[in-house]
């Protein structure tokens, strides 16, 4: 499940604004204290402070801070800088010049250029217009020009970017919701990822503003700007990406003078989607010198996951509104739960929680406190805790105990609460009791596993 592989937002650096020479004010975040400047160019024009609520995001950004003075910022008509006008969109130039107002805003010379997807653009015709503000150049699962042309025969059909562009509203085109499926295959098999990610678009500009830039993005070219970039360059490709196939990785590094292209294994094209550590790994690699794998931890934890019974037929018989409601309600009740016993929200799992506790009888009284709250709702969860070593990315936690916890989840009924054998010798003595539910196998998990119901 993608929810697993994230981990949760603590605390946001302070926005900030900076005034274009045309007075328009770019909003802009900036995290980490080392001593390379590390400018990410957004893909989809983001959100600085959103960005940092989606815990995918927050990951990756996260990371790129450990190692460098992370810059992020809004471009004109997105987030929280300053509207744009649609009849003036900044074109390829003038967006340039708002990372150069950006940079010096924050007394950079030089900035190491990130960018993912149709983000490219942009990166690359800074590097080559601007080589003595830029220090390194990385592209990760971008391009160059994406419609076909007669020497670019790997390109999209005119015709098929078209369709596409004309069917951009609020958000749906390549980096929206409706586009997750081809650059985020694997976020779409988490229906919690889907509905925040459907707010964050949302968020970051209105369905004119997501058109016009998506045709810009669909039809952008910068070839003929390759041959000049002087910086070092790294070019990035997942070899099962659907959205930006090989050549377009390989045009990128054929072209660059000297550029350097590393292929890893995934098949989604967001950087903040799949393995993304695999990806942040290369990345300062090639920046520093030197990889830093995200720091881990094993401990002793009790896991708990959550699902509301029947979801989908519940949210049909409601409609998107009621439901949405209905959930918000159902997240707040679970949060004060885990508040009331101790536990540690990790993350949203679709319509259900993930978290961990340090002691499983806290987890068992946790997990049926919830199941009796949600019932004044007139909705049923089912719960599942396993006790195991689990592995601890500052908020994230994975490994077995994790999928194992899932799998007992998944094998609960309405209302009920189930364990799996691991638990109940840790809470002999403390009067709660267990039914007895047999031996079970656990789909992805080895043997045989005994389950216990809790009986309130």
């Amino acid at each position: 499940m993608f929810w697993a592989d994230c981990a949760a937002v603590t605390e946001s650096p302070e926005t900030r604004y900076a005034k274009t020479a045309d007075g328009v004010h770019i909003a802009f975040q900036v995290e980490g204290r080392a001593a390379l400047d590390l400018l990410f160019v957004p893909q989809g024009g983001g959100h600085v402070e959103l960005d940092l609520e989606l815990p995918a995001f927050s990951r990756v950004f996260s990371r790129l801070a450990s190692f460098s003075r992370l810059i992020r910022y809004n471009p004109q008509g997105y987030g929280l800088s300053d509207p744009v006008s649609l009849s003036e969109l900044p074109s390829l130039e003038e967006q340039a010049s708002e990372i150069l107002t950006v940079l010096d805003a924050v007394g950079s010379q030089r900035a190491a250029l990130v960018a993912n997807g149709a983000a490219g653009l942009l990166a690359i015709f800074f590097a080559a217009s601007y080589p003595n503000r830029t220090s390194f150049l990385v592209l990760v699962g971008c391009y160059a020009r994406l419609a076909r042309a007669p020497d670019y025969p790997f390109g999209v059909p005119n015709e098929v970017l078209e369709r596409a562009a004309a069917r951009v509203e609020g958000g749906a085109g390549p980096v929206g919701e409706a586009g997750l499926m081809y650059i985020a295959p694997n976020a779409m098999r988490d229906p919690g990822f889907v509905e925040q990610y459907r707010r964050y678009t949302r968020s970051m500009a209105g369905p004119a503003v997501h058109k016009a830039r998506s045709e810009m993005l669909c039809f952008g070219d910068v070839r003929q700007a390759l041959s000049v970039i002087q910086a070092p360059t790294l070019v990035v490709h997942r070899t099962g990406d659907q959205w930006m196939r090989a050549p377009y990785a390989h045009y990128l590094a054929e072209n660059i003078p000297d550029a350097r292209l590393v292929e890893l294994p995934g098949e989604d094209n967001y950087i903040f989607v799949g393995d993304s550590d695999a990806v942040v790994d290369e990345i300062e690699e090639f920046l520093t010198g030197t990889r830093h794998p995200a720091a881990t931890d094993r401990v002793l934890a009790t896991v708990l996951f959550t699902d509301i019974v029947s979801s989908t037929e519940r949210a049909a018989e409601l409609g998107d509104a009621d439901w949405r409601r209905l959930l918000d309600a159902h997240d707040g009740v679970v949060r004060r739960q885990l508040d009331r016993f101790r536990g540690s929200e990790i993350n949203t799992v679709g319509d259900g929680f993930l978290a961990t506790f340090d002691g499983p009888g806290r987890a068992i009284q946790c997990a049926c406190a919830i199941r009796d709250a949600v019932e004044t709702l007139g909705i049923r969860v089912r719960a599942g805790l396993h006790t195991g070593e689990v592995e601890t990315r500052s908020s994230d936690v994975a490994g077995i105990a994790v999928h194992i916890a899932a799998r007992v989840s998944a094998a609960a009924g309405p209302g009920e609460v189930l364990v799996s054998g691991a638990v109940p010798p840790l809470v002999a003595g403390s009067g709660i009791q267990f039914d007895d539910r047999g031996e079970h196998e656990l789909k992805g998990v080895p043997g045989t596993w005994r389950l216990f119901a809790v009986e309130t």
